[in-house]
């Protein structure tokens, strides 16, 4: 949520924005807030107004009482009483506007950063970077359900009769691989300094809508009927809304958290041949950093988390790069915004494991956290990075560390969390 003074100083340039990210239909938006926020602030003045005068004449009623001046007294009672109920009147009416103030507010964008490429959608995605050189060897890569299921490794046919289309249940080394791998990420990024947490796997709504547009609440998250609460689709929610309402000392800042959770997600994505194996599910494991800073350090160190992720897979033997969102691939709460793509030898392509996200103070607003400075409160901006999300990493994993003779080379890293296991062989 962006701060109304922007909409009071500069339509244009909030307007401007809202074409960036071609959401054109949201423009009528940003008039009919600057005109809300008018009205609002004229009510305050009258209402201010007959405070002070309600406040001078009850001022007047001890004295006329003293002088038994019972008549006048009355009549000031009577005055007082219809300011009291004129004031009650205005109240009301602005509590209206100000609820269809923020009922805009929440859809109109963030102000994206002005190296955000302008795009419509994420086929206008730009390459910044590449870590590592993407080989296809000299044997078939078979399709990675394939290739864990020849290690024994997973059962989807079973998930499916407990659970239904996009779950699934990884087995043996392959299941202790996964967890190695988030095992790793979670030392590494304690060793970077960053504090390690475990969170609610479930949130109220009011952080639900702290921390995301509607319309990405309504495509990813499962609401739990009958009550007040839904499963996360990542841990940055909880995380983020474990500082809700608080106000934060300066000289904490930044506040750098790892946090590892279980993530539910609706999307089933596209039917065919990806869908069988563990690219889009219901479930998965994630191991997420979120930051809280200053304005002027977020990004400096949205630059250096993104890195991190980049880091933790080259160690495992992954090719990655960086991809620049474009303005229409950001989400609405999103200065700034890249993804980390995993290559995929299989397929001979890049494939996203992970994204990087500064969104300025718009959660800090919305969820009323601010930091107390030397010259006053403020909203703080908050950061969020994947370090890495299994199954996906898992995939990209297996495919990079897939050997001729059919089985997975555990990359040297690992193999302390695998109990020293350097190579998980196909079964016989």
């Amino acid at each position: 949520m962006i701060d109304i003074k922007l909409i009071r100083e500069n339509k244009d340039l909030v307007k401007e924005n809202i074409k960036k990210k071609f959401q054109d239909s949201k423009l009528p938006l940003v008039d009919e807030v600057y005109d809300y926020d008018l009205e609002v602030r004229k009510i305050q003045t009258k209402a201010d107004e007959l405070k002070s005068n309600k406040n001078k004449l009850s001022s007047e009623i001890g004295l006329l009482m003293r002088d038994k001046k019972i008549e006048e007294a009355n009549k000031i009672k009577e005055d007082i009483k219809k300011m009291g109920e004129e004031i009650t009147s205005l109240e009301e009416k602005q509590n209206n506007l100000n609820a269809e103030i923020k009922k805009r507010m929440l859809v109109i964008p963030n102000i994206i950063d002005a190296s955000v490429p302008i795009g419509k959608d994420d086929s206008e995605n730009v390459e910044v970077e590449k870590f590592g050189e993407p080989v296809v060897p000299d044997y078939e890569i078979p399709y990675h359900a394939d290739i864990i299921e020849s290690v024994n490794g997973m059962d989807k046919d079973a998930a499916g009769r407990t659970s239904g289309e996009g779950f699934y249940y990884l087995l043996g080394d392959i299941a202790r691989l996964h967890e190695a791998m988030i095992a790793y990420a979670r030392d590494y990024m304690i060793n970077h300094g960053f504090t390690y947490a475990i969170p609610p796997f479930m949130i109220r709504s009011d952080i639900v809508t702290g921390v995301m547009s509607f319309a990405e609440m309504e495509a990813m998250m499962y609401k739990i009927e009958g009550e007040d609460l839904y499963l996360i689709g990542t841990s940055e929610h909880s995380m983020i809304g474990k500082f809700k309402g608080q106000i934060l000392k300066e000289a904490e800042l930044p506040i750098k958290m790892t946090s590892y959770s279980p993530c539910f997600r609706k999307e089933g994505g596209a039917h065919g041949l990806e869908e069988r194996g563990l690219y889009r599910v219901h479930q998965f494991e994630k191991q997420e950093m979120i930051v809280i800073c200053k304005r002027e350090e977020a990004m400096d160190l949205y630059n250096k988390m993104w890195k991190l992720t980049v880091d933790i897979f080259r160690h495992w033997d992954i090719p990655v790069r960086q991809l620049e969102c474009c303005s229409g691939d950001l989400a609405d709460l999103k200065v700034k915004s890249c993804d980390i793509e995993a290559w995929s030898p299989r397929q001979k392509k890049y494939f996203e494991v992970g994204s990087c996200s500064t969104l300025g103070d718009a959660q800090a607003r919305r969820l009323g956290i601010r930091v107390k400075g030397e010259k006053g409160n403020y909203y703080p901006n908050t950061l969020n990075n994947t370090v890495v999300a299994s199954p996906r990493g898992l995939i990209a994993l297996i495919e990079n560390n897939y050997q001729s003779d059919g089985s997975i080379k555990i990359p040297k890293v690992l193999q302390p969390y695998m109990g020293g296991l350097e190579v998980i062989k196909k079964a016989n």
